[in-house]
């Protein structure tokens, strides 16, 4: 089974580095750190190991449903490749790209023009 590694994250975040992809350039639009399994459709919220809610990516609290190696440690080491990070608004799951596109249609140069300022 192939599996999804937490190498993944760091590299998605440099991937998406300015463009609204990343939970620090969101979350004034009130996106949350999510995962999505595209195998099932069910959504994660992004949680610490303890379930309290994590400001960022972060495997450690994921189900056992979709986890597929932890470390000695207990944190996750791989999950599912169908697993895709994302992000929740309004109860509705956004790809990287799909936040990254809402973000830049209310930043981009006629932004302010459209909101009446």
């Amino acid at each position: 089974m192939s599996t999804l590694l937490s190498a993944t994250l760091p590299r998605e975040n440099r991937a998406f580095r300015g463009t609204g992809g990343r939970s620090q350039e969101n979350r004034g639009f009130g996106f949350r750190p999510a995962f999505m399994d595209s195998e099932t459709g069910a959504v994660y919220a992004s949680r610490f190991s303890d379930g309290s809610e994590a400001p960022f990516h972060l495997f450690d609290g994921l189900p056992d449903a979709v986890v597929l190696r932890r470390h000695a440690s207990g944190g996750v080491a791989a999950v599912k490749r169908s697993l895709v990070s994302g992000f929740l608004r309004d109860g509705r799951f956004y790809r990287r790209e799909e936040a990254a596109a809402f973000v830049a249609a209310r930043e981009g140069p006629y932004a302010a023009e459209a909101a009446g300022c």
